[in-house]
């Protein structure tokens, strides 16, 4: 394992994006490289600059609270009055905790919810709230280890859905660029095709 390999093992690998990175993973490559300090996680809290410390070597820092306050597990849930269903919330959930489909109500599974919130600002209707798990409990190390499973998941269908789709659009490439090239022989055809069946036409009424 490098350097970055071990900093992202003791992340809470939440995905919520407060550190300013896209995820867990490039948030742990940036303090591996030194463009990011120990203190941008607010879901690892305390106890998580204490293992970063520790592995490290660098000298515990306070948490910086601007990029959001640490505290108890905190699970999305959506307003079942107001929810419209434009699958914004599924697509923007790192981990697929969200059920739904086009216009259905979307669902929550709380025991797959990591807490990050990411799913809130997209909701055009504000449907989701965060609302603290009951009874009350700390992210615990296997919770991160089952949310990075899920988001690792996830992005590995991603990519595969991305593949499937430019290997579709390179399969239609030549049909659409003769198109594009050569619209007059596409309407000339059109026009021979007409042209035959009205000869024919006028040939049955003939005889």
């Amino acid at each position: 394992m490098n350097l970055a390999d071990l900093i992202d093992a003791q992340l809470p690998q939440t995905q919520c994006t407060k550190c300013g990175f896209a995820g867990c993973r490039p948030y742990a490559e940036a303090i591996a490289d030194g463009t990011a300090e120990i203190d941008r996680c607010p879901p690892g809290g305390d106890t998580g600059i204490i293992k970063l410390s520790g592995l490290l070597n660098r000298p515990r820092i306070p948490l910086d609270l601007t990029r959001g306050l640490p505290g108890p597990l905190k699970v999305a849930v959506i307003d079942e009055r107001h929810c419209i269903g434009c699958t914004l919330c599924i697509q923007a959930c790192p981990v697929d905790a969200i059920l739904g489909a086009n216009k259905h109500m979307h669902v929550i599974l709380p025991e797959l919810c990591t807490g990050c919130d990411v799913c809130v600002a997209p909701c055009p209707v504000d449907c989701i709230s965060m609302q603290p798990v009951a009874p009350e409990r700390a992210w615990q190390d296997t919770d991160a280890a089952s949310a990075r499973l899920r988001y690792e998941q996830r992005n590995t269908r991603l990519q595969r859905n991305q593949q499937d789709d430019d290997a579709r659009l390179q399969s239609a490439a030549p049909v659409l660029e003769q198109q594009a090239v050569n619209p007059t022989d596409a309407a000339d055809r059109k026009r021979a095709i007409l042209d035959a069946a009205l000869a024919r036409a006028r040939a049955r009424r003939a005889s």
